[in-house]
């Protein structure tokens, strides 16, 4: 059996013995998941946090779990505390770039040094937005950034990891915090994780205003850019922007027109 497999049959497993008709939130504990796998007679893996790690933020969960969803209803995972989770009943955000908006063209400023270099695409594109400030452009506010993959804990969810965190400042003096999450390659965005930063933001930085943030590739290295608001206890996409980073010399006097002319 593949590691995927596995993990799925795990987690199904999971869900299945303790979901009932009529649920709409099932919790379970970090231990259950040695249980679950010797009932289903898989291997346990060494890292036992892969399993939800990978069900959270990797794949999609099994069909059979999906399939006891309300009608515009899915289950996803969320975190709980340390080592607890719990299955819950949302309605579903995709968070695909919208491949018919148009993109803005920006002067590649990104070291050749540091293109050469990079560890993969998530850290290319990390390293693409932080030179080429489309952070600031994106949000209109100067941006800097204060750490890299801050990996911390939250009161009623546990770990949570944040790609990059930015802060910012506005022209009135206010000041802003925002998370910033980055796939690139075949990899998706997922609504958790935004949840997470939020948390985050409010568990430390109560006095900041904040402003999460999800980057990702898209076609022909056009880099996709949401924000997100929280709308009646669920988290909506406010903006989306898509920008590509171009040789000064690709950059033409139409191109410059036609942004003028956007409202």
């Amino acid at each position: 059996m593949s590691k995927s497999n596995a993990y799925a049959a795990i987690i199904e497993e999971i869900f299945v013995s303790k979901f009932r008709k009529g649920m709409t939130r099932v919790d379970f504990e970090r231990p259950e998941i040695a249980a679950a796998a010797k009932r289903r007679g898989v291997p346990l893996p060494s890292n036992v946090g892969d399993v939800v790690y990978s069900a959270r933020y990797r794949r999609t969960l099994p069909q059979s779990i999906q399939a006891t969803a309300a009608a515009g209803f899915e289950w996803i995972i969320r975190g709980s505390g340390r080592g607890r989770y719990c299955f819950v009943l949302t309605r579903p955000i995709r968070l695909a770039p919208n491949e018919q908006m148009a993109f803005t063209k920006v002067p590649d400023a990104t070291p050749g040094v540091v293109a050469m270099y990079a560890l993969g695409d998530e850290q290319a594109l990390l390293a693409k937005v932080r030179y080429n400030r489309l952070i600031d452009i994106f949000m209109g506010i100067t941006c800097y950034s204060l750490q890299n993959h801050l990996r911390t804990t939250v009161p009623d969810i546990g770990q949570v990891e944040t790609d990059e965190l930015y802060v910012g400042v506005d022209a009135k003096g206010c000041q802003y915090v925002i998370p910033v999450q980055a796939k690139g390659g075949s990899d998706t965005l997922n609504i958790v994780q935004i949840e997470q930063d939020m948390a985050l933001c409010e568990s430390r930085f109560p006095a900041l205003i904040c402003r999460p943030v999800a980057a990702q590739f898209t076609r022909d290295d056009v880099i996709a850019l949401f924000a997100f608001e929280r709308v009646e206890d669920e988290v909506k996409i406010s903006t989306e922007r898509h920008y590509k980073l171009v040789d000064p010399s690709e950059l033409t006097d139409e191109d410059l027109a036609v942004y003028r002319r956007r409202t």
